[in-house]
Parts: C-alpha cells; sequence; structure tokens
C-alpha cells in the first residue's frame, strides 16, 4: 500500500517538472476587520511545457507561497494546446480579446525573438514559442492581457485542422494559398 502511493507520488512529480512556471503578478489584498487589516495575497501565475501546451491560474491566500502554490495548480489543471509552426512561432496573424484587454499577435520569421509585454512575454516564453510580435492594446491589466493573450491562442488554427473542416487535403489547402501569393506578386508588379 505505501508502495503504490510512493509510486504514484514520483509520477505526479515527473508530471510535473515537465511544466515550467512563470509568477506574471502578485497583489496585496487588505480585509478591514475590527482589529484592523488583515492582508492577504493573490497571485497570476502561468504554467507550460515549452511544447504548445500552456495554462494559467489565479490563487489567493494569507501567504505569497500559498497563494502561487493554489495559482500553479489552478493553472495545470486548465491547460490548453496551441498548434505552432515549425514548432517555434504562430500559423497566422490572430487578435484576442477579454473585457477591456486587446492583443494583436503575429507571426514571424526565424531569429525574431519574442517581442511582447510583460505577462504576453510569460505567456509566449512557457508556450515554448521563440518567434512572435505582439501588441497589446487597451487595458495594461495583467489578468487581462493574459486572458485576452489565451482568446486569441484559442483561436489559433493549424493547416491540418482548416484541411480536415472542409475536407480537402492539406497540400491542396496550400497549393490554393501560393496560387493566391502569386497573383497578388503579379497585381503588385503591375
Amino acid at each position: 500500500m505505501a508502495r503504490q502511493s510512493r509510486e504514484r507520488e514520483r509520477s505526479r512529480e515527473e508530471r510535473d517538472s515537465e511544466f515550467v512556471d512563470k509568477l506574471v503578478h502578485i497583489n496585496r489584498v487588505a480585509k478591514v476587520v475590527k482589529g484592523g487589516r488583515r492582508f492577504g495575497f493573490a497571485a497570476l501565475v502561468v504554467v507550460g511545457d515549452q511544447k504548445g501546451r500552456v495554462g494559467f491560474g489565479h490563487g489567493k491566500a494569507r501567504e505569497v507561497p500559498e497563494a502561487i502554490r493554489k495559482a500553479t495548480d489552478a493553472a495545470k489543471r486548465s491547460l490548453i494546446r496551441v498548434p505552432l509552426r515549425e514548432g517555434r512561432t504562430l500559423h497566422h496573424d490572430v487578435t484576442g480579446h477579454h473585457g477591456a484587454g486587446r492583443v494583436f499577435l503575429r507571426a514571424a520569421p526565424p531569429g525574431t525573438g519574442i517581442i511582447a509585454g510583460g505577462p504576453m512575454r510569460a505567456v509566449f516564453e512557457t508556450l515554448g514559442m521563440q518567434d512572435v510580435v505582439a501588441k497589446s492594446i487597451g487595458s495594461s491589466n495583467p489578468y487581462n492581457m493574459v486572458r485576452a493573450t489565451f482568446d486569441a491562442l484559442k483561436h489559433q488554427d493549424s493547416p491540418r485542422s482548416v484541411a480536415a473542416r472542409r475536407n480537402i487535403k492539406v497540400s491542396q489547402l496550400q497549393a490554393r494559398r501560393r496560387d493566391v501569393d502569386s497573383d497578388a506578386a503579379a497585381a503588385a508588379t503591375e
């Protein structure tokens, strides 16, 4: 019985070790009570495996480490998979919004790096994305920026999923794209 619990604990530690977590924001909150103020902490954490899976979580507690632990557990429960082109960038440009927070994400050529602000940068680093250009428009609240970034990433489609949805082959889809690109280039030279 004890051996099974040790094995279960070891497998959970191995699963947790594959994830990278980044603390995005800590907020100190106060509750006014009869004797004065009681302080608590709220933490926003982003977790990812640097291979295309990422999640975020929010945790509140009286102590900072406990708030971070709660946020990390919540982030691991809310992981999403994002399709990446060549394992390094987005397939297409995309926008996302949450509340007043709006973000615009663009695919970038190799060697560009992550050009993004604080909360968005944490998401891309834990996701394993190497080349992306991102702009936050509107709210600079880290919670809204992270949620808007996740909204944009959820709308990311790979050519394989688009081809499956249209019941055509990926090669046929990419051939159409090349035809459109060559027509646009010809129109530009005229």
